[in-house]
């Protein structure tokens, strides 16, 4: 298992993309901050500038069914918030689609009010 487990995207972490060039990962919670800006340089192929660890402690969980509660917790783990020195195309791997310029309009929704009026006023 590699060092990089999984990029994590969120509301949060989408704005410091947008603001700051920072992207999150959850890595390993045996690596340290050398060794997760070398696996994402080799993987991205980008220079890396800073790396934020942190480790996350996990929650606890239960869930009701018929046949009593059921409790459980989730594993704890380690995010890594990367800086990174210019703006690289690392959202092609990061898992982000990027949308194409020509693609503005939007499919309306025929169950929602203002959709049943868009689909109206195309016929």
């Amino acid at each position: 298992m590699g060092i990089i487990i999984k990029p994590i995207v969120t509301e949060q972490l989408t704005a410091l993309t947008d603001k700051f060039n920072k992207y999150g990962f959850r890595v390993d919670k045996n690596a340290n901050k050398v060794e997760i800006k070398k696996a994402v340089e080799q993987l991205y192929n980008v220079s890396v500038i800073n790396v934020n660890t942190s480790i996350l402690p996990g929650k606890k969980k239960s869930r009701y069914t018929k046949g009593g509660i059921i409790k459980g917790a989730t594993s704890s783990y380690k995010k890594a918030i990367v800086t990174l020195k210019e703006t690289a195309n690392v959202a092609k791997g990061y898992g982000i689609e990027e949308v194409a310029a020509d693609a503005t309009e939007l499919i309306p929704n025929a169950w929602s009010r203002k959709g049943a009026a868009l689909l109206k006023a195309k016929d």
